[in-house]
């Protein structure tokens, strides 16, 4: 197994361009493919995950082409009416992708990574089948791979979908549902992760798909079908922007990430919030953030349940507050590309903390000295690895394990990474 080695780090100061963001970079492609029109994507993530779901439109016949500047040629609907697709680990685009193709009208196998075939989709199948979708368990029910077939899908159709699982399921109903005519989605229980769906409602708007909800409860979508806005420019990733500022805020700073700030419409951007109560100094410009600290950083009880990811950094970061720290309602980390509570935990647990892992909660109480050269397992999981090269700024060496799986969101994270720390 491939490892990497971080020297100990002292300080951190620097700018950092970000790469796309996995999840505006994944919606504006499925809906670009679903639009009648020729859409040009500037600035799209080029990892793992975006290649997964351009392999996956090139198999159904969307004509996709271009690196720096994608072009997407969509004709309103799905071309191939019969497909096999391999989506390996990523949520973004298995979910989305199996709402669409229910109600496509064709035959479908989705397959993906031993991890995304325990990752459970359940909910999403049975608000599917609930409206007409023929939607079979290739292997253990309630989870991938799936095989869908030709069914009589219900006009302007009306559905429940739980929403404390994953806010993705929704996501993947309001994307796939002009393709029925549109219809009414209302949720069951707590939809968490809200300003992800946020995301999806405002990329869809700029499709031609104005989507009225209610309170997070319940939503309405027209029967209009989307139409290509020409071009769409894809801002940075804020949920890799949290392992930057988070250096900022660790190592003195100031550190300076670019790509995001305040007109972005994602939620990760409010990871600023947590430096803030931790003591640490955030400025933002429109397009772009900056974090810096005066000194020991303030321990923290939060619930942060509307950035999930950026919550890892978070409990990372707990490791150099000057108290016990608590992330809560956390449960979906569960169901992520490994289980990143007990995972979390037990890396946290090598690096001297003690850790109590809940349901849904992780307590951290840092130690008096983090434990140089300890081994950072990683799950296959890029947001472990990127993550725990944060431990590097306590003035001790991190091995890596497997620090490729960054592939999958940020392929040059290390090299980012590497310059702006210094030893």
């Amino acid at each position: 197994m491939k490892t990497l080695e971080l020297a100990p780090a002292r300080r951190a100061a620097g700018t950092v361009r970000l790469p796309g963001s996995k999840s505006i970079s994944n919606r504006v492609l499925l809906l670009a493919a679903l639009a009648k029109g020729r859409t040009v994507l500037r600035g799209l993530l080029e990892a793992e995950d975006t290649r997964l779901m351009i392999e996956a439109l090139k198999r159904l016949r969307v004509p996709v082409s271009g690196t720096a500047e994608v072009v997407v040629t969509g004709q309103g609907r799905v071309p191939s009416r019969r497909k096999d697709l391999f989506l390996g680990n990523a949520g973004t685009a298995f979910r989305p992708l199996t709402a669409v193709l229910a109600l496509s009208g064709g035959e479908y196998q989705l397959m993906g990574s031993p991890r995304m075939h325990e990752r459970p989709i359940g909910d999403l199948v049975e608000a599917l089948r609930s409206i007409g979708a023929v939607i079979d368990y290739l292997g253990k029910p309630g989870f991938p791979p799936l095989a869908i077939r030709r069914g009589a899908i219900a006009s302007r159709p009306s559905l429940r979908v739980r929403g404390e699982v994953s806010s993705q399921y929704l996501s993947a109903l309001l994307m796939a549902l002009p393709l029925a005519g549109g219809g009414a989605i209302e949720v069951e229980g707590e939809l968490i992760s809200r300003p992800y769906v946020g995301i999806t409602l405002r990329l869809m708007r700029r499709f031609g798909v104005g989507t009225r909800r209610r309170d997070w409860r319940s939503f309405l979508v027209p029967g209009a079908p989307y139409v290509s806005p020409g071009e769409i420019a894809v801002e940075g990733d804020a949920s890799s922007a949290s392992y930057f500022l988070a250096a900022g805020a660790i190592g003195g700073g100031p550190v300076r990430v670019e790509g995001v700030g305040r007109r972005s419409v994602q939620g990760d951007v409010r990871f600023g919030q947590v430096l803030e109560a931790m003591g640490a100094r955030v400025a933002m410009g429109a397009d772009w953030i900056e974090a810096s600290s005066p000194g020991k950083l303030r321990a923290f009880d939060l619930d942060l349940n509307h950035i999930p990811d950026a919550a890892m950094t978070a409990a990372v970061m707990a490791l150099f507050a000057d108290g016990p720290c608590t992330v809560r309602n956390i449960a979906s980390w569960r169901v992520k590309e490994t289980d990143r509570i007990a995972a979390m935990a037990a890396e946290l647990r090598k690096l001297g903390a003690a850790v109590e892992a809940g349901p849904d909660f992780l307590r951290v109480s840092p130690p008096a000295q983090l434990k140089d050269g300890v081994a950072i397992d990683t799950y296959d999981d890029h947001r472990m690895a990127m993550c725990f090269s944060l431990a590097a700024l306590g003035g001790v060496s991190v091995r890596i394990n497997d620090p490729d799986c960054v592939a999958k969101t940020f392929p040059d994270y290390f090299e980012a990474f590497a310059a702006i720390t210094q030893r």
